[in-house]
């Protein structure tokens, strides 16, 4: 019976060595045929990573938006096991399971949980890919202009682990500004301000450069946070995100609502009996808790344009100011960033997705990247060999 065994064994030794000797045949002759870099580009991906606090956005080349998710994890107290991850823990937030915490790994922009950053930012990688594709060649990721050098390698760490070959970080004004059609050889100022769920970041570019950037741990989210909190002190209710975030879409303006008594019934919990409750709110009970958080982003901003040297401001004057990111459709932010300015304000065309196109661009103009790029000594892109 051992002899059997044996020989059963080596037969089945000499198939498989027979098997690698053909894929190995097979990988040199496909490489021969197509090249070593067109092999290589069938196999791997290049990516557009936009990884926020409120949602994480990633666009491949050649295939565009693929992933548009909320940054959020399920994830079960006793075990940590990951229960689900971005629609999927959206879809549980607010109504989770005992034992079950719906969590936020980014906040403000940066990395607030290292390990479930990683995880969450490898599961995303993994499905922005899809197919065969095991591994990345590279990416780019937006990182926000006051970034520490800390939490700049907490981030490259995490899409290093998420198999990315090789990363690099680019300031998000720049990026922004790319994405909604500003030149790299243009030697004028644009104005551009990307508003996010936790930051607004204000950049003034010239000549593919930034030339003036102010960032704020402040966004949209912001008056989510605001109108919870009202509810909950005036009121007497305790609401959820969900609920606040409707309130900001059906109610919230930045400027003067058309229909102040317009109302809306909400449900919550009676901060004092604890037992579910129901009330009703209206458009001009809550416009002043929006107005507010509006009016200090829109401070920021003025703030900036304040500080630029003359022929900036100029060429401001002349091209107004971009708005992108989710918070830039806010109702009547435009209008009302307009009127504290006394300047011309466009939202750009999709303005969520404008960070991932600039990006995504970047791999085509391989002069402003190097340009743009924040150097890391062990995980930035080297350029020096590489064809874009």
């Amino acid at each position: 019976m051992a002899g059997v065994a044996l020989l059963t064994i080596l037969a089945v030794s000499n198939q498989l060595g027979a098997c690698e000797k053909w894929y190995m045949a097979f990988l040199s002759k496909t490489s021969a045929f197509l090249g070593r870099r067109s092999l290589r580009s069938l196999v791997s991906d290049s990516m557009a990573i936009d990884m926020g606090s409120a949602s994480t956005i990633i666009s491949v080349r050649g295939r565009g938006v693929v992933v548009d998710e909320p940054s959020l994890m399920a994830i079960d107290i006793n075990t940590g096991e990951v229960i689900a991850i971005g629609l999927e823990a959206q879809q549980k937030y607010g109504r989770e399971a005992r034992g079950i915490a719906v969590i936020a790994p980014m906040l403000d922009g940066v990395v607030a949980d290292f390990e479930r950053t990683k995880e969450m930012l490898s599961h995303f990688v993994a499905k922005a890919r899809g197919g065969l594709s095991y591994f990345s060649r590279r990416a780019l990721i937006n990182v926000f202009s006051d970034v520490t050098p800390v939490e700049r390698r907490a981030l490259l760490t995490a899409a290093q682990d998420a198999r990315i070959g090789r990363v690099a970080m680019i300031e998000e004004g720049l990026a922004a500004a790319f994405g909604c059609g500003v030149r790299a050889d243009d030697p004028h100022g644009s104005v551009v301000v990307d508003i996010g769920g936790g930051t607004t970041n204000v950049a003034v570019v010239a000549n593919g450069k930034i030339v003036r950037a102010r960032a704020e741990r402040r966004g949209s989210s912001a008056i989510d946070a605001a109108i919870i909190n009202h509810v909950s002190r005036h009121r007497g209710l305790s609401i959820g995100a969900k609920t606040a975030e409707r309130l900001k879409l059906e109610l919230a303006s930045a400027i003067v609502p058309v229909d102040l008594g317009r109302e809306i019934a909400i449900n919550g919990r009676d901060v004092l009996t604890r037992m579910p409750q129901s009330i009703e709110i209206t458009a001009g009970e809550i416009y002043p808790i929006a107005q507010e958080v509006v009016h200090k982003i829109v401070e920021g901003v003025s703030e900036t344009l304040t500080e630029l040297p003359p022929e900036l401001a100029a060429d401001v004057y002349d091209r107004g100011i971009i708005l992108t990111g989710g918070g830039a459709q806010f109702g009547g932010l435009d209008d009302y960033l307009r009127d504290q300015t006394k300047l011309p304000v466009r939202v750009a065309d999709e303005p969520r997705y404008a960070i991932v196109r600039g990006l995504e661009q970047m791999f085509d103009e391989p002069l402003s990247l190097r340009r743009a790029i924040k150097r890391d000594l062990h995980t930035s892109l080297d350029l020096r060999n590489e064809s874009y």
